[in-house]
């Protein structure tokens, strides 16, 4: 167990090593960007894989929370100052509006079951979208408006390293946090919520905080997403956030934390290189198609997810070899008998 353990540690490390180096190996800004934005839907996805993979719950606005965060940035830097101070003070605000809104919302939808939870949270989001809409003095509507980064980040390697750091923050405290006693009584209610119920537990209680946590993260993943693009509107609330999250949840592998990450890299490289051959060659204009039919061969192949499906490769080789063992030894017993 302990061999396995610091062997995951080490590979971590190694890739941490890796995304750390690069930007000195290969200067590509459409590589920094490109990764760059695979960190931040990594962190989006992470934060949808604890309501969904460790929680057991489907929610359909969590766009909502990735919203809030994008704009509370947005406001702050347009309206006050394009400070690093005001950047930093406006995550803090968004991730505590963040909070106080899923909180409520928690409340609210969570006593309710499966297909009805994830309509009412749908209904949750569509308000927030149709706020952000009419808001205009504000928000500007569907336009959207520019504002400007602070002037460290104006730097793309600069806020690779910044968003780099906050996705190894952000992946060491949810990998506490799901192997915590808090963390094992969510996958408890996962697995079974009338028997952790019976056992005592307030499952209503953990599935709330399994909701604020979510959706803090996520508030983070839109302020950096803000940043990114130093522009935002309306897209940001929309359904399209939702789905992007839940599809790298379900492509990465749920209930892994890694899987999200890995399922983030690949549907953000799948978008970039069908878009960019849809610039040479004609029939990838409709490249949306090719998208999904990546995700139906995806899902085909790797029922389990990509990390799911790999463990499950796994155990499957390694119970083989047990066979093998057992058979090999119970004939030289045998043989050893005869002689």
């Amino acid at each position: 167990m302990k061999n396995k353990l610091s062997l995951k540690y080490v590979g971590f490390f190694l890739m941490l090593v890796i995304l750390v180096l690069l930007p000195y190996v290969n200067d590509s800004r459409t590589l920094m960007i490109l990764l760059t934005q695979i960190f931040i839907f990594g962190i989006l996805a992470m934060s949808y894989d604890i309501l969904l993979g460790y929680t057991g719950i489907v929610s359909f606005g969590h766009a909502m929370f990735f919203g809030i965060g994008a704009y509370t940035t947005s406001v702050m830097l347009k309206q006050m100052d394009n400070t690093l101070s005001i950047f930093i003070l406006s995550i803090v605000v968004g991730l505590f509006i963040a909070g106080f809104i899923s909180f409520l919302v928690g409340l609210l939808t969570l006593r309710l079951k499966s297909h009805f939870f994830a309509m009412l949270t749908l209904a949750f989001s569509g308000l927030f979208l149709v706020v952000a809409e009419k808001w205009r003095s504000v928000t500007y509507g569907n336009d959207g408006f520019t504002f400007r980064a602070p002037e460290i980040f104006r730097d793309r390697i600069t806020f690779y390293f910044f968003v780099l750091a906050c996705l190894v923050f952000i992946f060491i405290a949810l990998y506490r946090f799901v192997n915590s006693p808090t963390g094992r009584i969510l996958i408890a209610v996962r697995e079974n919520e009338q028997r952790t119920k019976s056992l005592g537990y307030n499952t209503l209680h953990y599935k709330v905080i399994a909701s604020v946590v979510a959706g803090t993260v996520a508030s983070l993943a839109g302020s950096l997403y803000a940043i990114s693009l130093r522009f935002v509107n309306t897209s940001v609330m929309t359904m399209d956030i939702t789905l992007d999250a839940l599809l790298m949840t379900i492509i990465g592998g749920v209930g892994t934390l890694v899987g999200p990450l890995l399922g983030a890299a690949v549907i953000e490289y799948a978008q970039h290189a069908l878009s960019g051959l849809a610039r040479d060659y004609p029939i990838f204009e409709r490249w949306i198609i090719f998208f999904g039919i990546l995700y139906i061969l995806a899902v085909i192949f790797f029922p389990k997810g990509i990390i799911g499906s790999l463990r499950m490769m796994y155990w499957k080789w390694r119970l083989k070899l047990k066979k093998k063992d057992k058979v090999s030894v119970a004939l030289s017993q045998e043989k050893e008998r005869f002689e």
